[in-house]
């Protein structure tokens, strides 16, 4: 393939972008396809922001694009978890014993602007806004879409890449070819939902509650959470079951969403007198997991991103994997050039394991978050976590691992990491780490991990 051959990336979202950028950079000639309008022109829709949690592996992957600064200018620190209970004084967990780890809270529609903005200074970049890619020919590596217009239209490269999200056309002309390709495909939906809402800044711009912290409102089968925004307001998220009392497919009416909060989130209340119109305002949304297999097809189409392997944002790691999944491709093109066949097939061999890693890790870390964060063996456990990374460098819990190790694959970050959870919660039950000095406790871990 040269240079001057055209790749065409379906989806201008952060996957999509970033990997555009790059490949530019490499001199490749790019068409970028979006679905929807420019949001840098039109604001997406209420309610479906979700705020990014920004940490080591997404920002290794705009290193290696040169975007790392432009992105962090509009990023918060999050240096731990402040939890609320329902009675008593919130308290502090902190992500890691090791003052330079945190994660960053970044608007989801901020950081893909920024993105936009390097991509459009490409000349060998074409962004194309308001196409709906219809119909993907794989062997080809033609597409078919409609303009704003509705005119149907088409174009042809010499790759298309999919990083057009969960509801991927790329995949799904994949799966037309399942016999060939020997497609496998599972959707996995929670059966919880979430609900954006908001807690404004003072009339000052100021935050009114800890600025540098993610907020959670855990409740056992259910929570709330909350992430800064640089305007001095938080988006808060309610994930709660469908179903249930407190479900969301039982809260139709104002009484009912008054009596949920007062009951459940008193401390939460103050902050939130919108709370009616935005609950009425903003929609309900899925949480689900998606896995297939193979991510290639032909050595002409590929998928990336949400595309291939979208996750629950239970771990704040969904953004992040598929930002990685732009570098691992990078770095794998590097070395073998533009044999595309044997970089796709390498590809998916280096990341497929990992993102169903990770997948597996954000479903965990979602009981975790909503029944364990106040439970006291947990806590235990996360003040020893505290106290081993303070005392020992070389130590990393489960959720630093993943975190603050972006060189370690999720794989091998969950393979260690719940070795380390299940000794910790077993020493830590009924009190009993209490007692023990830390560097037994640091052996016994560092056994586990030569095992």
């Amino acid at each position: 393939m040269r240079k001057d051959d055209k790749i065409i990336i379906v989806g201008a979202g952060m996957c999509g972008t970033l990997l555009a950028v790059r490949l530019a950079q490499r001199g490749f000639k790019i068409a970028l396809y979006e679905k929807r309008w420019d949001m840098r022109k039109k604001q997406i829709d209420a309610g479906r922001s979700i705020n990014l949690a920004l940490s080591d592996r997404g920002l290794m992957a705009l290193d290696s694009a040169n975007l790392k600064e432009a992105v962090m200018e509009n990023c918060i620190p999050m240096r731990g978890r402040m939890i609320h209970p329902v009675s008593g004084e919130p308290f502090l967990s902190p992500y890691s014993g090791r003052s330079e780890d945190y994660i960053n809270s970044v608007s989801r529609p901020g950081l893909n602007m920024t993105l936009l903005d390097a991509a459009e200074n490409y000349n060998n970049i074409e962004l194309i806004f308001d196409a709906d890619v219809t119909d993907v020919d794989l062997k080809t590596a033609k597409i078919h879409y409609r303009n704003a217009e509705g005119t149907l239209q088409s174009d042809e490269g010499q790759l298309v890449i999919g990083t057009d999200g969960a509801g991927s056309v790329v995949r799904r002309s994949m799966m037309r070819h399942t016999s060939e390709l020997l497609f496998n495909y599972s959707q996995d939906f929670l059966r919880h939902g979430y609900k954006e809402l908001s807690i404004l800044p003072t009339p000052e711009g100021g935050w009114q509650i800890e600025k540098e912290v993610l907020h959670i409102w855990p409740r056992g089968d259910f929570m709330v959470i909350a992430l800064p925004n640089l305007d001095g307001s938080f988006t808060l998220t309610m994930f709660h079951p469908f179903d249930t009392e407190i479900g969301f497919n039982n809260l139709d009416s104002k009484e009912k969403i008054a009596g949920l909060f007062e009951e459940y989130y008193p401390s939460l209340l103050p902050y939130i007198p919108h709370l009616q119109e935005e609950y009425a305002e903003n929609p309900v949304g899925t949480l689900g997991t998606i896995k297939c297999y193979p991510w290639q097809a032909f050595g002409k189409g590929l998928l990336m991103g949400d595309a291939a392997h979208a996750i629950v944002p239970f771990y704040g790691q969904g953004m992040n994997s598929s930002l990685e999944d732009v570098r691992v491709f990078d770095e794998i093109l590097e070395v073998e050039g533009t044999d595309w066949k044997k970089v796709f097939t390498l590809f998916q061999e280096a990341r497929k394991k990992n993102a169903d890693a990770i997948a597996d890790l954000a479903i965990d870390n979602f009981y975790e978050m909503r029944d364990y964060v106040d439970d006291m063996a947990f806590i235990r456990k996360r003040k020893i976590e505290m106290q081993l990374e303070q005392e020992f460098q070389e130590y990393y819990s489960k959720y630093s691992l993943v975190t603050f190790r972006p060189e370690l694959s999720y794989y091998e970050a969950m393979r260690l990491g719940r070795l380390q959870d299940k000794l910790l919660l077993s020493l830590c039950k009924d009190n009993g780490c209490e007692d023990m000095p830390l560097v037994d406790i640091f052996n016994q871990l560092k056994a586990i991990e030569i095992e």
